[in-house]
């Protein structure tokens, strides 16, 4: 079973964050556009914990630690603005969508999944959690590709989205795109913090 955690989004995001993946896409020019593979509405999340390939007598383990509420962590709001592109220098590979708000909250909240899904045995990355949303993937890309996306970069609040919970998905890929399905929720029970930003 291929497994993540993530923060889901509300339909105003979805169609508000769609409307930016087109406001680049005429930016960058129908060359740079073409070669990249954009995100559709209804697969857009932001990721915490990518879980990979799991073995089935493992995930009733992991569906029961995302199942509980997690009382340390309360809600808060998340702000989708600014691009940026993965890895930071060579060819682009990913086109996303950082935050404004909600960045050092996201992250928290990611250490906190970590910890619960330790004693369930999984291997999770160790790199630093850098919270973003994937908009689109280049096919093919080149260096140049880099000033297009520069040109269309900009600070404008994108989306604002209330996190409440925590979703544990899973992903089933075939040639017509992932297909997603959550297996449980882990409702943030805690207090909202007196200063979120």
């Amino acid at each position: 079973m291929r497994l993540f955690t993530a923060i889901e989004l509300n339909e105003d995001a979805r169609l508000a964050i769609a409307t930016e993946q087109k406001r680049i896409a005429e930016v960058v020019g129908r060359d740079a556009a073409g070669s990249l593979k954009w995100i559709r509405p209804e697969h857009m999340h932001l990721t915490l914990v990518f879980l990979g390939e799991i073995e089935e007598v493992r995930a009733p383990a992991i569906i029961r630690a995302m199942g509980d509420e997690i009382g340390e962590a309360g809600p808060f709001a998340i702000v989708f603005a600014g691009i940026g592109i993965f890895p930071p220098q060579r060819a682009p590979r990913v086109l996303w969508l950082g935050l404004s708000r909600g960045a050092n909250e996201a992250i928290a909240l990611q250490r906190r999944v970590v910890e619960r899904l330790s004693p369930t045995g999984v291997a999770i990355e160790e790199r630093p959690f850098h919270p973003h949303l994937t908009l689109a993937r280049w096919r093919e890309s080149r260096q140049a590709d880099r000033r297009s996306v520069a040109a269309a970069g900009r600070d404008a609040e994108v989306a604002r989205v209330d996190v409440d919970a925590v979703t544990l998905f899973q992903s089933r890929l075939s040639s017509s795109g992932p297909a997603y399905t959550v297996l449980a929720r882990a409702p943030l029970a805690g207090l909202r913090p007196p200063h979120s930003r």
